[in-house]
């Protein structure tokens, strides 16, 4: 064959006839993601740098194919079959039902034939696609993969010959009633296109090394035609068992209706304070310093939600489970009976595993599948510094919010201040997002550091404006009444010139 010529096969127009068919990807995620999956007789790119989890997407996805009863097959360049069954075997997969073809074989390697895959030639990337063409003719799949095609960009030597090729079998792909994935590892120069013009829709995976923990891994449909795909970038892990998708949450496709009758937070006075109780679909903002009663005053509103039969969750980042039960025991604010029951979940979130995609996906499943109607988050502040590198998690937490309330989720979040006595700080400003802002302060009075709570907004509730002492004994949760003769207490150091009932027990009982 002359140098400078190449095989080139005939390429028409597209034979196939139109289809609205969606194949499924056999991830749940991904279909999510692609409102059902993809249209059916069209050749897909799958993009990613080496690791990202390509290679695992294609074999569920022919895996899912195989348990719909189509047939799948894997063309590989790059890996043999052996590896490909032991990455099949590490998930707990048989490719049994799958053919697996290698374009490249232990006798094309070996140093007395006659091309090498290591020296590209013309003839080379002709049989490479003849081989491919003529496996499929035999086969008649449904389903193929084709891995990879950064080993055909090296056959082909020039960007015109790699990209006839690519059409070539696009067009042969598209005659023979076949859904393609094409997979490749991103190793052609910066910003080229080809294979985004020619394919129908393209799977963009990316994963990032953070400063602490593992690598995390997002998705993007860079491209899908005829498909109203959800858009942005999605997380993803890569776990035993395979590709584990966490859709993007949009709190505009998500509607309940329901009854926004305020709720009792078993204390009377802290019905009082809130000018009712808590709101069915709004969030509630529990702001002050480390060991207020923030934690506790959350157990209080859900123990009293669970007794009236809803069920709840409550995300723990910040200590364990077993500290917090314990401390709740000891305020008669037991939990355990709920938490046998199934009423009531503890989730323990481990800040370093943790991705804001995975989080958003848990609250999403304890919602809309377990029927939980009160969501606790401890803390806002171990959430957002547990995932540095993670951009525009206010945004996120923005979303998840707006899902909570128009679900109907009577959602409590706190937040933790720097110091404990007089002017305390945060390095973050939720009051925009918060349907209601519960204030607790330690203050100092003759001698003795004391706790009060106040409500500084609500948006359903015409709420009190007071200040009432708070305090946590054996009882649980107790507030006092208002505070009306005291000045400073949000200064931290307080005058005290009234008769309020709680603080003159207290000073009895010191005498």
């Amino acid at each position: 064959m002359p140098k400078d010529s190449f095989p080139i096969i005939a390429i028409d127009g597209d034979n196939s006839a139109p289809t609205s068919e969606l194949i499924s990807m056999g991830i749940a995620g991904l279909n999510d993601v692609l409102r059902g999956g993809l249209t059916a007789n069209r050749v897909y790119l799958v993009e990613g740098s080496p690791g990202s989890g390509k290679t695992t997407l294609a074999l569920q996805y022919l895996l899912e194919g195989a348990r719909l009863g189509q047939s799948g097959l894997y063309i590989t360049l790059s890996e043999t079959t052996s590896e490909l069954k032991a990455v099949a075997a590490s998930h707990g997969w048989s490719l049994d039902a799958l053919h697996i073809h290698e374009l490249v074989s232990e006798e094309g390697l070996a140093p007395d034939s006659e091309q090498s895959i290591f020296h590209p030639s013309e003839v080379e990337l002709g049989e490479t696609v003849n081989q491919v063409i003529e496996k499929v003719r035999v086969l008649n799949p449904v389903r193929i993969v084709f891995d990879s095609l950064s080993e055909m960009r090296l056959l082909a030597q020039n960007a015109l010959k790699y990209r006839r090729q690519v059409l070539a079998l696009k067009q042969h792909f598209s005659r023979t009633g076949c859904t393609v994935l094409l997979l490749d590892d991103k190793t052609s120069e910066s910003g080229d296109l080809q294979l985004h013009s020619i394919c129908h829709g393209v799977i963009s995976l990316d994963q990032t090394v953070q400063e602490y923990g593992p690598e995390r891994r997002q998705l993007r449909i860079a491209k899908m035609r005829g498909i109203d795909f959800r858009r942005g970038l999605h997380d993803f892990n890569l776990e035993t068992g395979g590709i584990v998708v966490y859709p993007r949450l949009v709190a505009a496709e998500h509607h309940s209706n329901f009854a926004n009758v305020a709720l009792s937070t078993g204390v009377a006075e802290f019905d009082a304070l809130l000018g009712g109780g808590l709101v069915p679909g709004t969030n509630s903002l529990l702001i002050g310093p480390s060991g207020v009663g923030k934690t506790t005053s959350c157990v209080c509103a859900i123990l009293a939600a669970l007794e009236r039969g809803q069920k709840a969750v409550y995300f723990l980042f910040d200590e364990t489970q077993g500290t917090m039960l314990a401390r709740t025991d000891s305020l008669g604010l037991s939990l355990r009976s709920h938490i046998a029951s199934g009423a009531l979940q503890i989730q323990q979130i481990d800040p370093a595993e943790m991705s804001p995609g995975k989080f958003s996906s848990r609250v999403r499943e304890a919602v809309e599948e377990q029927g939980v109607s009160i969501v606790a988050i401890d803390s806002l502040n171990a959430y957002l510094q547990s995932m540095p590198g993670s951009r525009y998690l206010l945004l996120q937490m923005h979303e998840l919010l707006g899902f909570l309330n128009q679900k109907g989720v009577m959602t409590l979040v706190v937040l933790g201040q720097h110091g404990l006595i007089g002017d305390v700080s945060t390095d973050i400003d939720l009051s925009y997002l918060s349907d209601t802002i519960i204030l607790f302060r330690f203050f100092e009075a003759s001698g003795t550091v004391l706790s009060a709570i106040s409500v500084v907004k609500s948006r359903t509730n015409a709420h009190e404006r007071s200040i009432r002492e708070f305090r946590l004994d054996a009882k649980g949760v107790r507030v006092g009444a208002p505070l009306k003769d005291f000045d400073g207490i949000f200064g931290g150091i307080a005058r005290y010139t009234g008769d309020a009932e709680m603080l003159k027990a207290r000073s009895s009982s010191s005498d």
